[in-house]
């Protein structure tokens, strides 16, 4: 039976490094205390004036690669999560195909914020699962917020940062590895509690635009603090019932890191042990849709991920957008 395997896996994050200490003194007060103590934040990455997100993309794409084994002009199909793309038009998955040289690949972007690496890992298994021409893709989440950040605004500008994150699924018969289940679900009720506003046929990038800061990433409202552990929960649960397994046997989860709290409600929830999620935040900051696979990369090369292991990928985003999907490694 064809099968849709993570057969490789690779990440970046820019080499601007920003510690807590940078936002003391950009603020005015002590936001490091607070970062540490409720976030673990301690540094992240931004990308320099003259990167940007398709430079991660490219960075990432060429280490999961090289990682699968195979060469660019393999791929069938290059998918790009994000909410920070390249351009509104065209999409930032044909910019990269160029650069890769994956001239037999067809390039799409994906925006479900940043449940958008989740939603796509589901979309790309399906492609290979429903038509044998798909053999290799690649999927990447991407995250370049630093330039959508306004520098007074102490709720985004210490939270939000870069990186890029990369899988490639391949085609794979014979074997009990790959793609078991996805899910995804949406309240659109949400839509306009965060996000960027500017920049679509909404509300485009004018000077009354841009006085309003609608060209930069809004808090506009708070949202509920139990919604992630909750959602998490439910959805962890159906995918293990239809994996036929039980949760404790997922060997890690990997979630969007946008609050850690979240992650280990969500846990205590399921009766599971901190360490059953593999956190990157505290050097990474909050990546969005790059925040998981960057995570993933991270476990496979430290080893702490095995072959045969459940994983269960689990993201959520404005919108507000949740997705989840669960893998045999």
């Amino acid at each position: 039976m064809r099968k849709a395997v993570i057969t490789g896996t690779g990440s970046y994050a820019p080499e601007q490094v920003l510690k807590n200490e940078y936002f003391n003194e950009l603020l005015g007060e002590d936001v490091d205390t607070w970062l540490r103590e409720n976030l673990t934040i301690e540094q992240r990455h931004w990308c320099a004036d003259d990167e940007s997100t398709v430079d991660l993309c490219e960075k990432a794409a060429l280490k999961a690669l090289e990682s699968a084994g195979i060469a660019a002009k393999e791929l069938d199909q290059i998918i790009i999560s994000t909410d920070t793309p390249e351009y509104i038009s065209p999409a930032t998955a044909s910019v990269l195909q160029h650069r890769l040289g994956a001239e037999g690949a067809g390039t799409f972007d994906l925006n479900t914020a940043c449940a958008g690496f989740v939603s796509a890992i589901d979309t790309a298994s399906k492609y290979i699962l429903a038509d044998e021409q798909y053999k290799h893709i690649l999927v990447i989440g991407v995250y370049a917020m630093s330039k959508y950040l306004n520098k007074s605004d102490k709720k985004t500008v210490t939270l939000f940062a870069d990186g890029a994150g990369a899988v490639v699924l391949s085609a794979k018969d014979n074997t009990d590895s790959g793609f078991l289940n996805a899910h995804q679900f949406t309240q659109g009720q949400y839509h306009d509690w965060m996000g960027i506003y500017a920049g679509g046929t909404h509300c485009p990038i004018t000077e009354t635009a841009v006085q309003n800061g609608k060209h930069q990433l809004q808090f506009v409202k708070k949202f509920p603090k139990e919604l992630n552990p909750e959602m998490w929960t439910k959805m962890s649960l159906r995918m293990a019932r239809e994996a036929g397994i039980e949760v404790c046997q997922v060997s890690k989860f990997f979630l969007t890191q946008i609050n850690i709290n979240s992650i280990y409600e969500m846990l205590e929830n399921l009766n599971l042990a901190k360490d059953k999620a593999k956190y990157i935040m505290h050097k990474y900051g909050y990546t969005g849709s790059a925040a998981i696979p960057m995570a993933l990369d991270e476990a496979v090369r430290k080893g702490e991920i095995q072959k045969g292991d459940y994983i269960f990928l689990i993201g959520s985003g404005g919108g507000l957008s949740f997705a989840g999907a669960a893998f045999k490694f």
